[in-house]
């Protein structure tokens, strides 16, 4: 089945309002980023969500474990899902702007892995003994004079029957992608919404996938009927999402030489301290980025266009579309997206069988 979920910025305000509405337009998911500069803290809203709706799905989208510890993620989401009966998933990354924001870069991927892999043992509820500390000011707990002190960590008061939360790794260059394919439940592609892109990123994990493992896709998509109208805010929404694939260098995976000199451009030029701003396309030094680019590594147009451009990467094998984009604003004289009223339950039906 085939969920589609929201992403956003974890921002406060009229959470329960806006929670019950995202439910009633049938969305599968919201997302919460977890940017401490720039955003609210993501699992105070969840458990906020968690409280006034019955089957949306929450998920941290993404956090990361330098600027909050493994065993407190853990604890964190375990709340979450608690709370929510079971709909809690963590989506997790190396770290973006919330360590920037820190003056630091993504973590390493051997930290990443060691967090990883704690991560999944605590969320099944066993325990994971000390390794050689994460706090530069704190000393040795051996240095407690006790009789007895703690020599490993678990979350002690998980309960048994509480489903464990399923990791979901957000994922864009190879090796994170194998990683991830390896050690969580959930991948969620950031490749962008050319098909050529998302089937290399899937043949790259299904070469060393878990059995039932489940693959999503973060994408723009700017449902409007009338494609000039957005061209400059589908345009603005492309570089702060492609600046991953060149974020820490020379970009991976197919592309053509149109997209290695977009790419580039956004490498160049794009500016972190207007991160979770509307960045527009002349703010990435001068450097327009191309309009057939634009089309291809988002998904721009009217609702039969964009049915057909998801219909495209489902047959890949996407079974999530966390989806970016100003679709989300309500059409003129009613409560409901464009993209949640025609697209999401036209897709539904043609994978599914349901009624649109």
């Amino acid at each position: 089945m085939v969920e589609f979920w929201r992403a956003g910025g974890s921002v406060p305000g009229t959470s329960a309002t806006l929670a019950r509405q995202v439910e009633a337009e049938g969305w599968d998911g919201q997302m919460f980023m977890d940017s401490q500069s720039l955003s609210a803290d993501p699992f105070v809203l969840m458990g906020a969500w968690a409280m006034v709706t019955e089957r949306l799905k929450l998920c941290t989208g993404v956090t990361n474990p330098a600027t909050r510890h493994p065993a407190v993620l853990a604890a964190n989401i375990a709340t979450v899902q608690s709370l929510s009966n079971g709909r809690a998933v963590l989506g997790i990354g190396r770290g973006d702007s919330a360590l920037a924001y820190l003056g630091h870069a993504p973590v390493t991927l051997p930290a990443f892995h060691k967090a990883i892999t704690t991560l999944q043992t605590l969320l099944s509820g066993g325990e994971v003994e000390f390794g050689t500390g994460l706090f530069a000011d704190a000393p040795s707990a051996q240095n407690l004079s006790l009789g007895a002190r703690p020599s490993t960590t678990r979350l002690k008061w998980l309960p048994e029957a509480l489903p464990k939360v399923p990791l979901d790794i957000a994922a864009t260059g190879p090796k994170i992608i194998a990683m991830a394919a390896k050690l969580a439940e959930r991948v969620t592609f950031s490749v962008g919404a050319m098909p050529e892109r998302l089937a290399w990123a899937l043949d790259l994990a299904r070469a060393t996938q878990a059995p039932g493992v489940s693959y999503g896709a973060q994408i723009i998509v700017v449902c409007h009927p009338d494609i000039e109208t957005v061209r400059e805010a589908a345009t603005s929404f492309v570089a702060p999402l492609a600046r991953f694939q060149v974020i820490q260098g020379q970009g991976a995976g197919p592309q053509t030489a149109s997209d290695a000199a977009n790419f580039a451009a956004i490498r160049a030029g794009y500016d972190m301290t207007k991160h979770n701003h509307t960045i527009s396309h002349d703010k990435i030094k001068g450097a327009a980025l191309s309009w057939d680019f634009v089309q291809r590594f988002a998904i721009v147009g009217p609702p039969e266009h964009c049915i057909a451009r998801l219909l495209e990467l489902a047959a890949l094998g996407i079974e999530r579309f966390v989806v970016v984009g100003p679709g989300f604003h309500p059409e003129a004289g009613t409560n409901t997206s464009l993209f949640a009223s025609a697209v999401m339950p036209a897709v539904r039906a043609q994978l599914h069988g349901a009624n649109p």
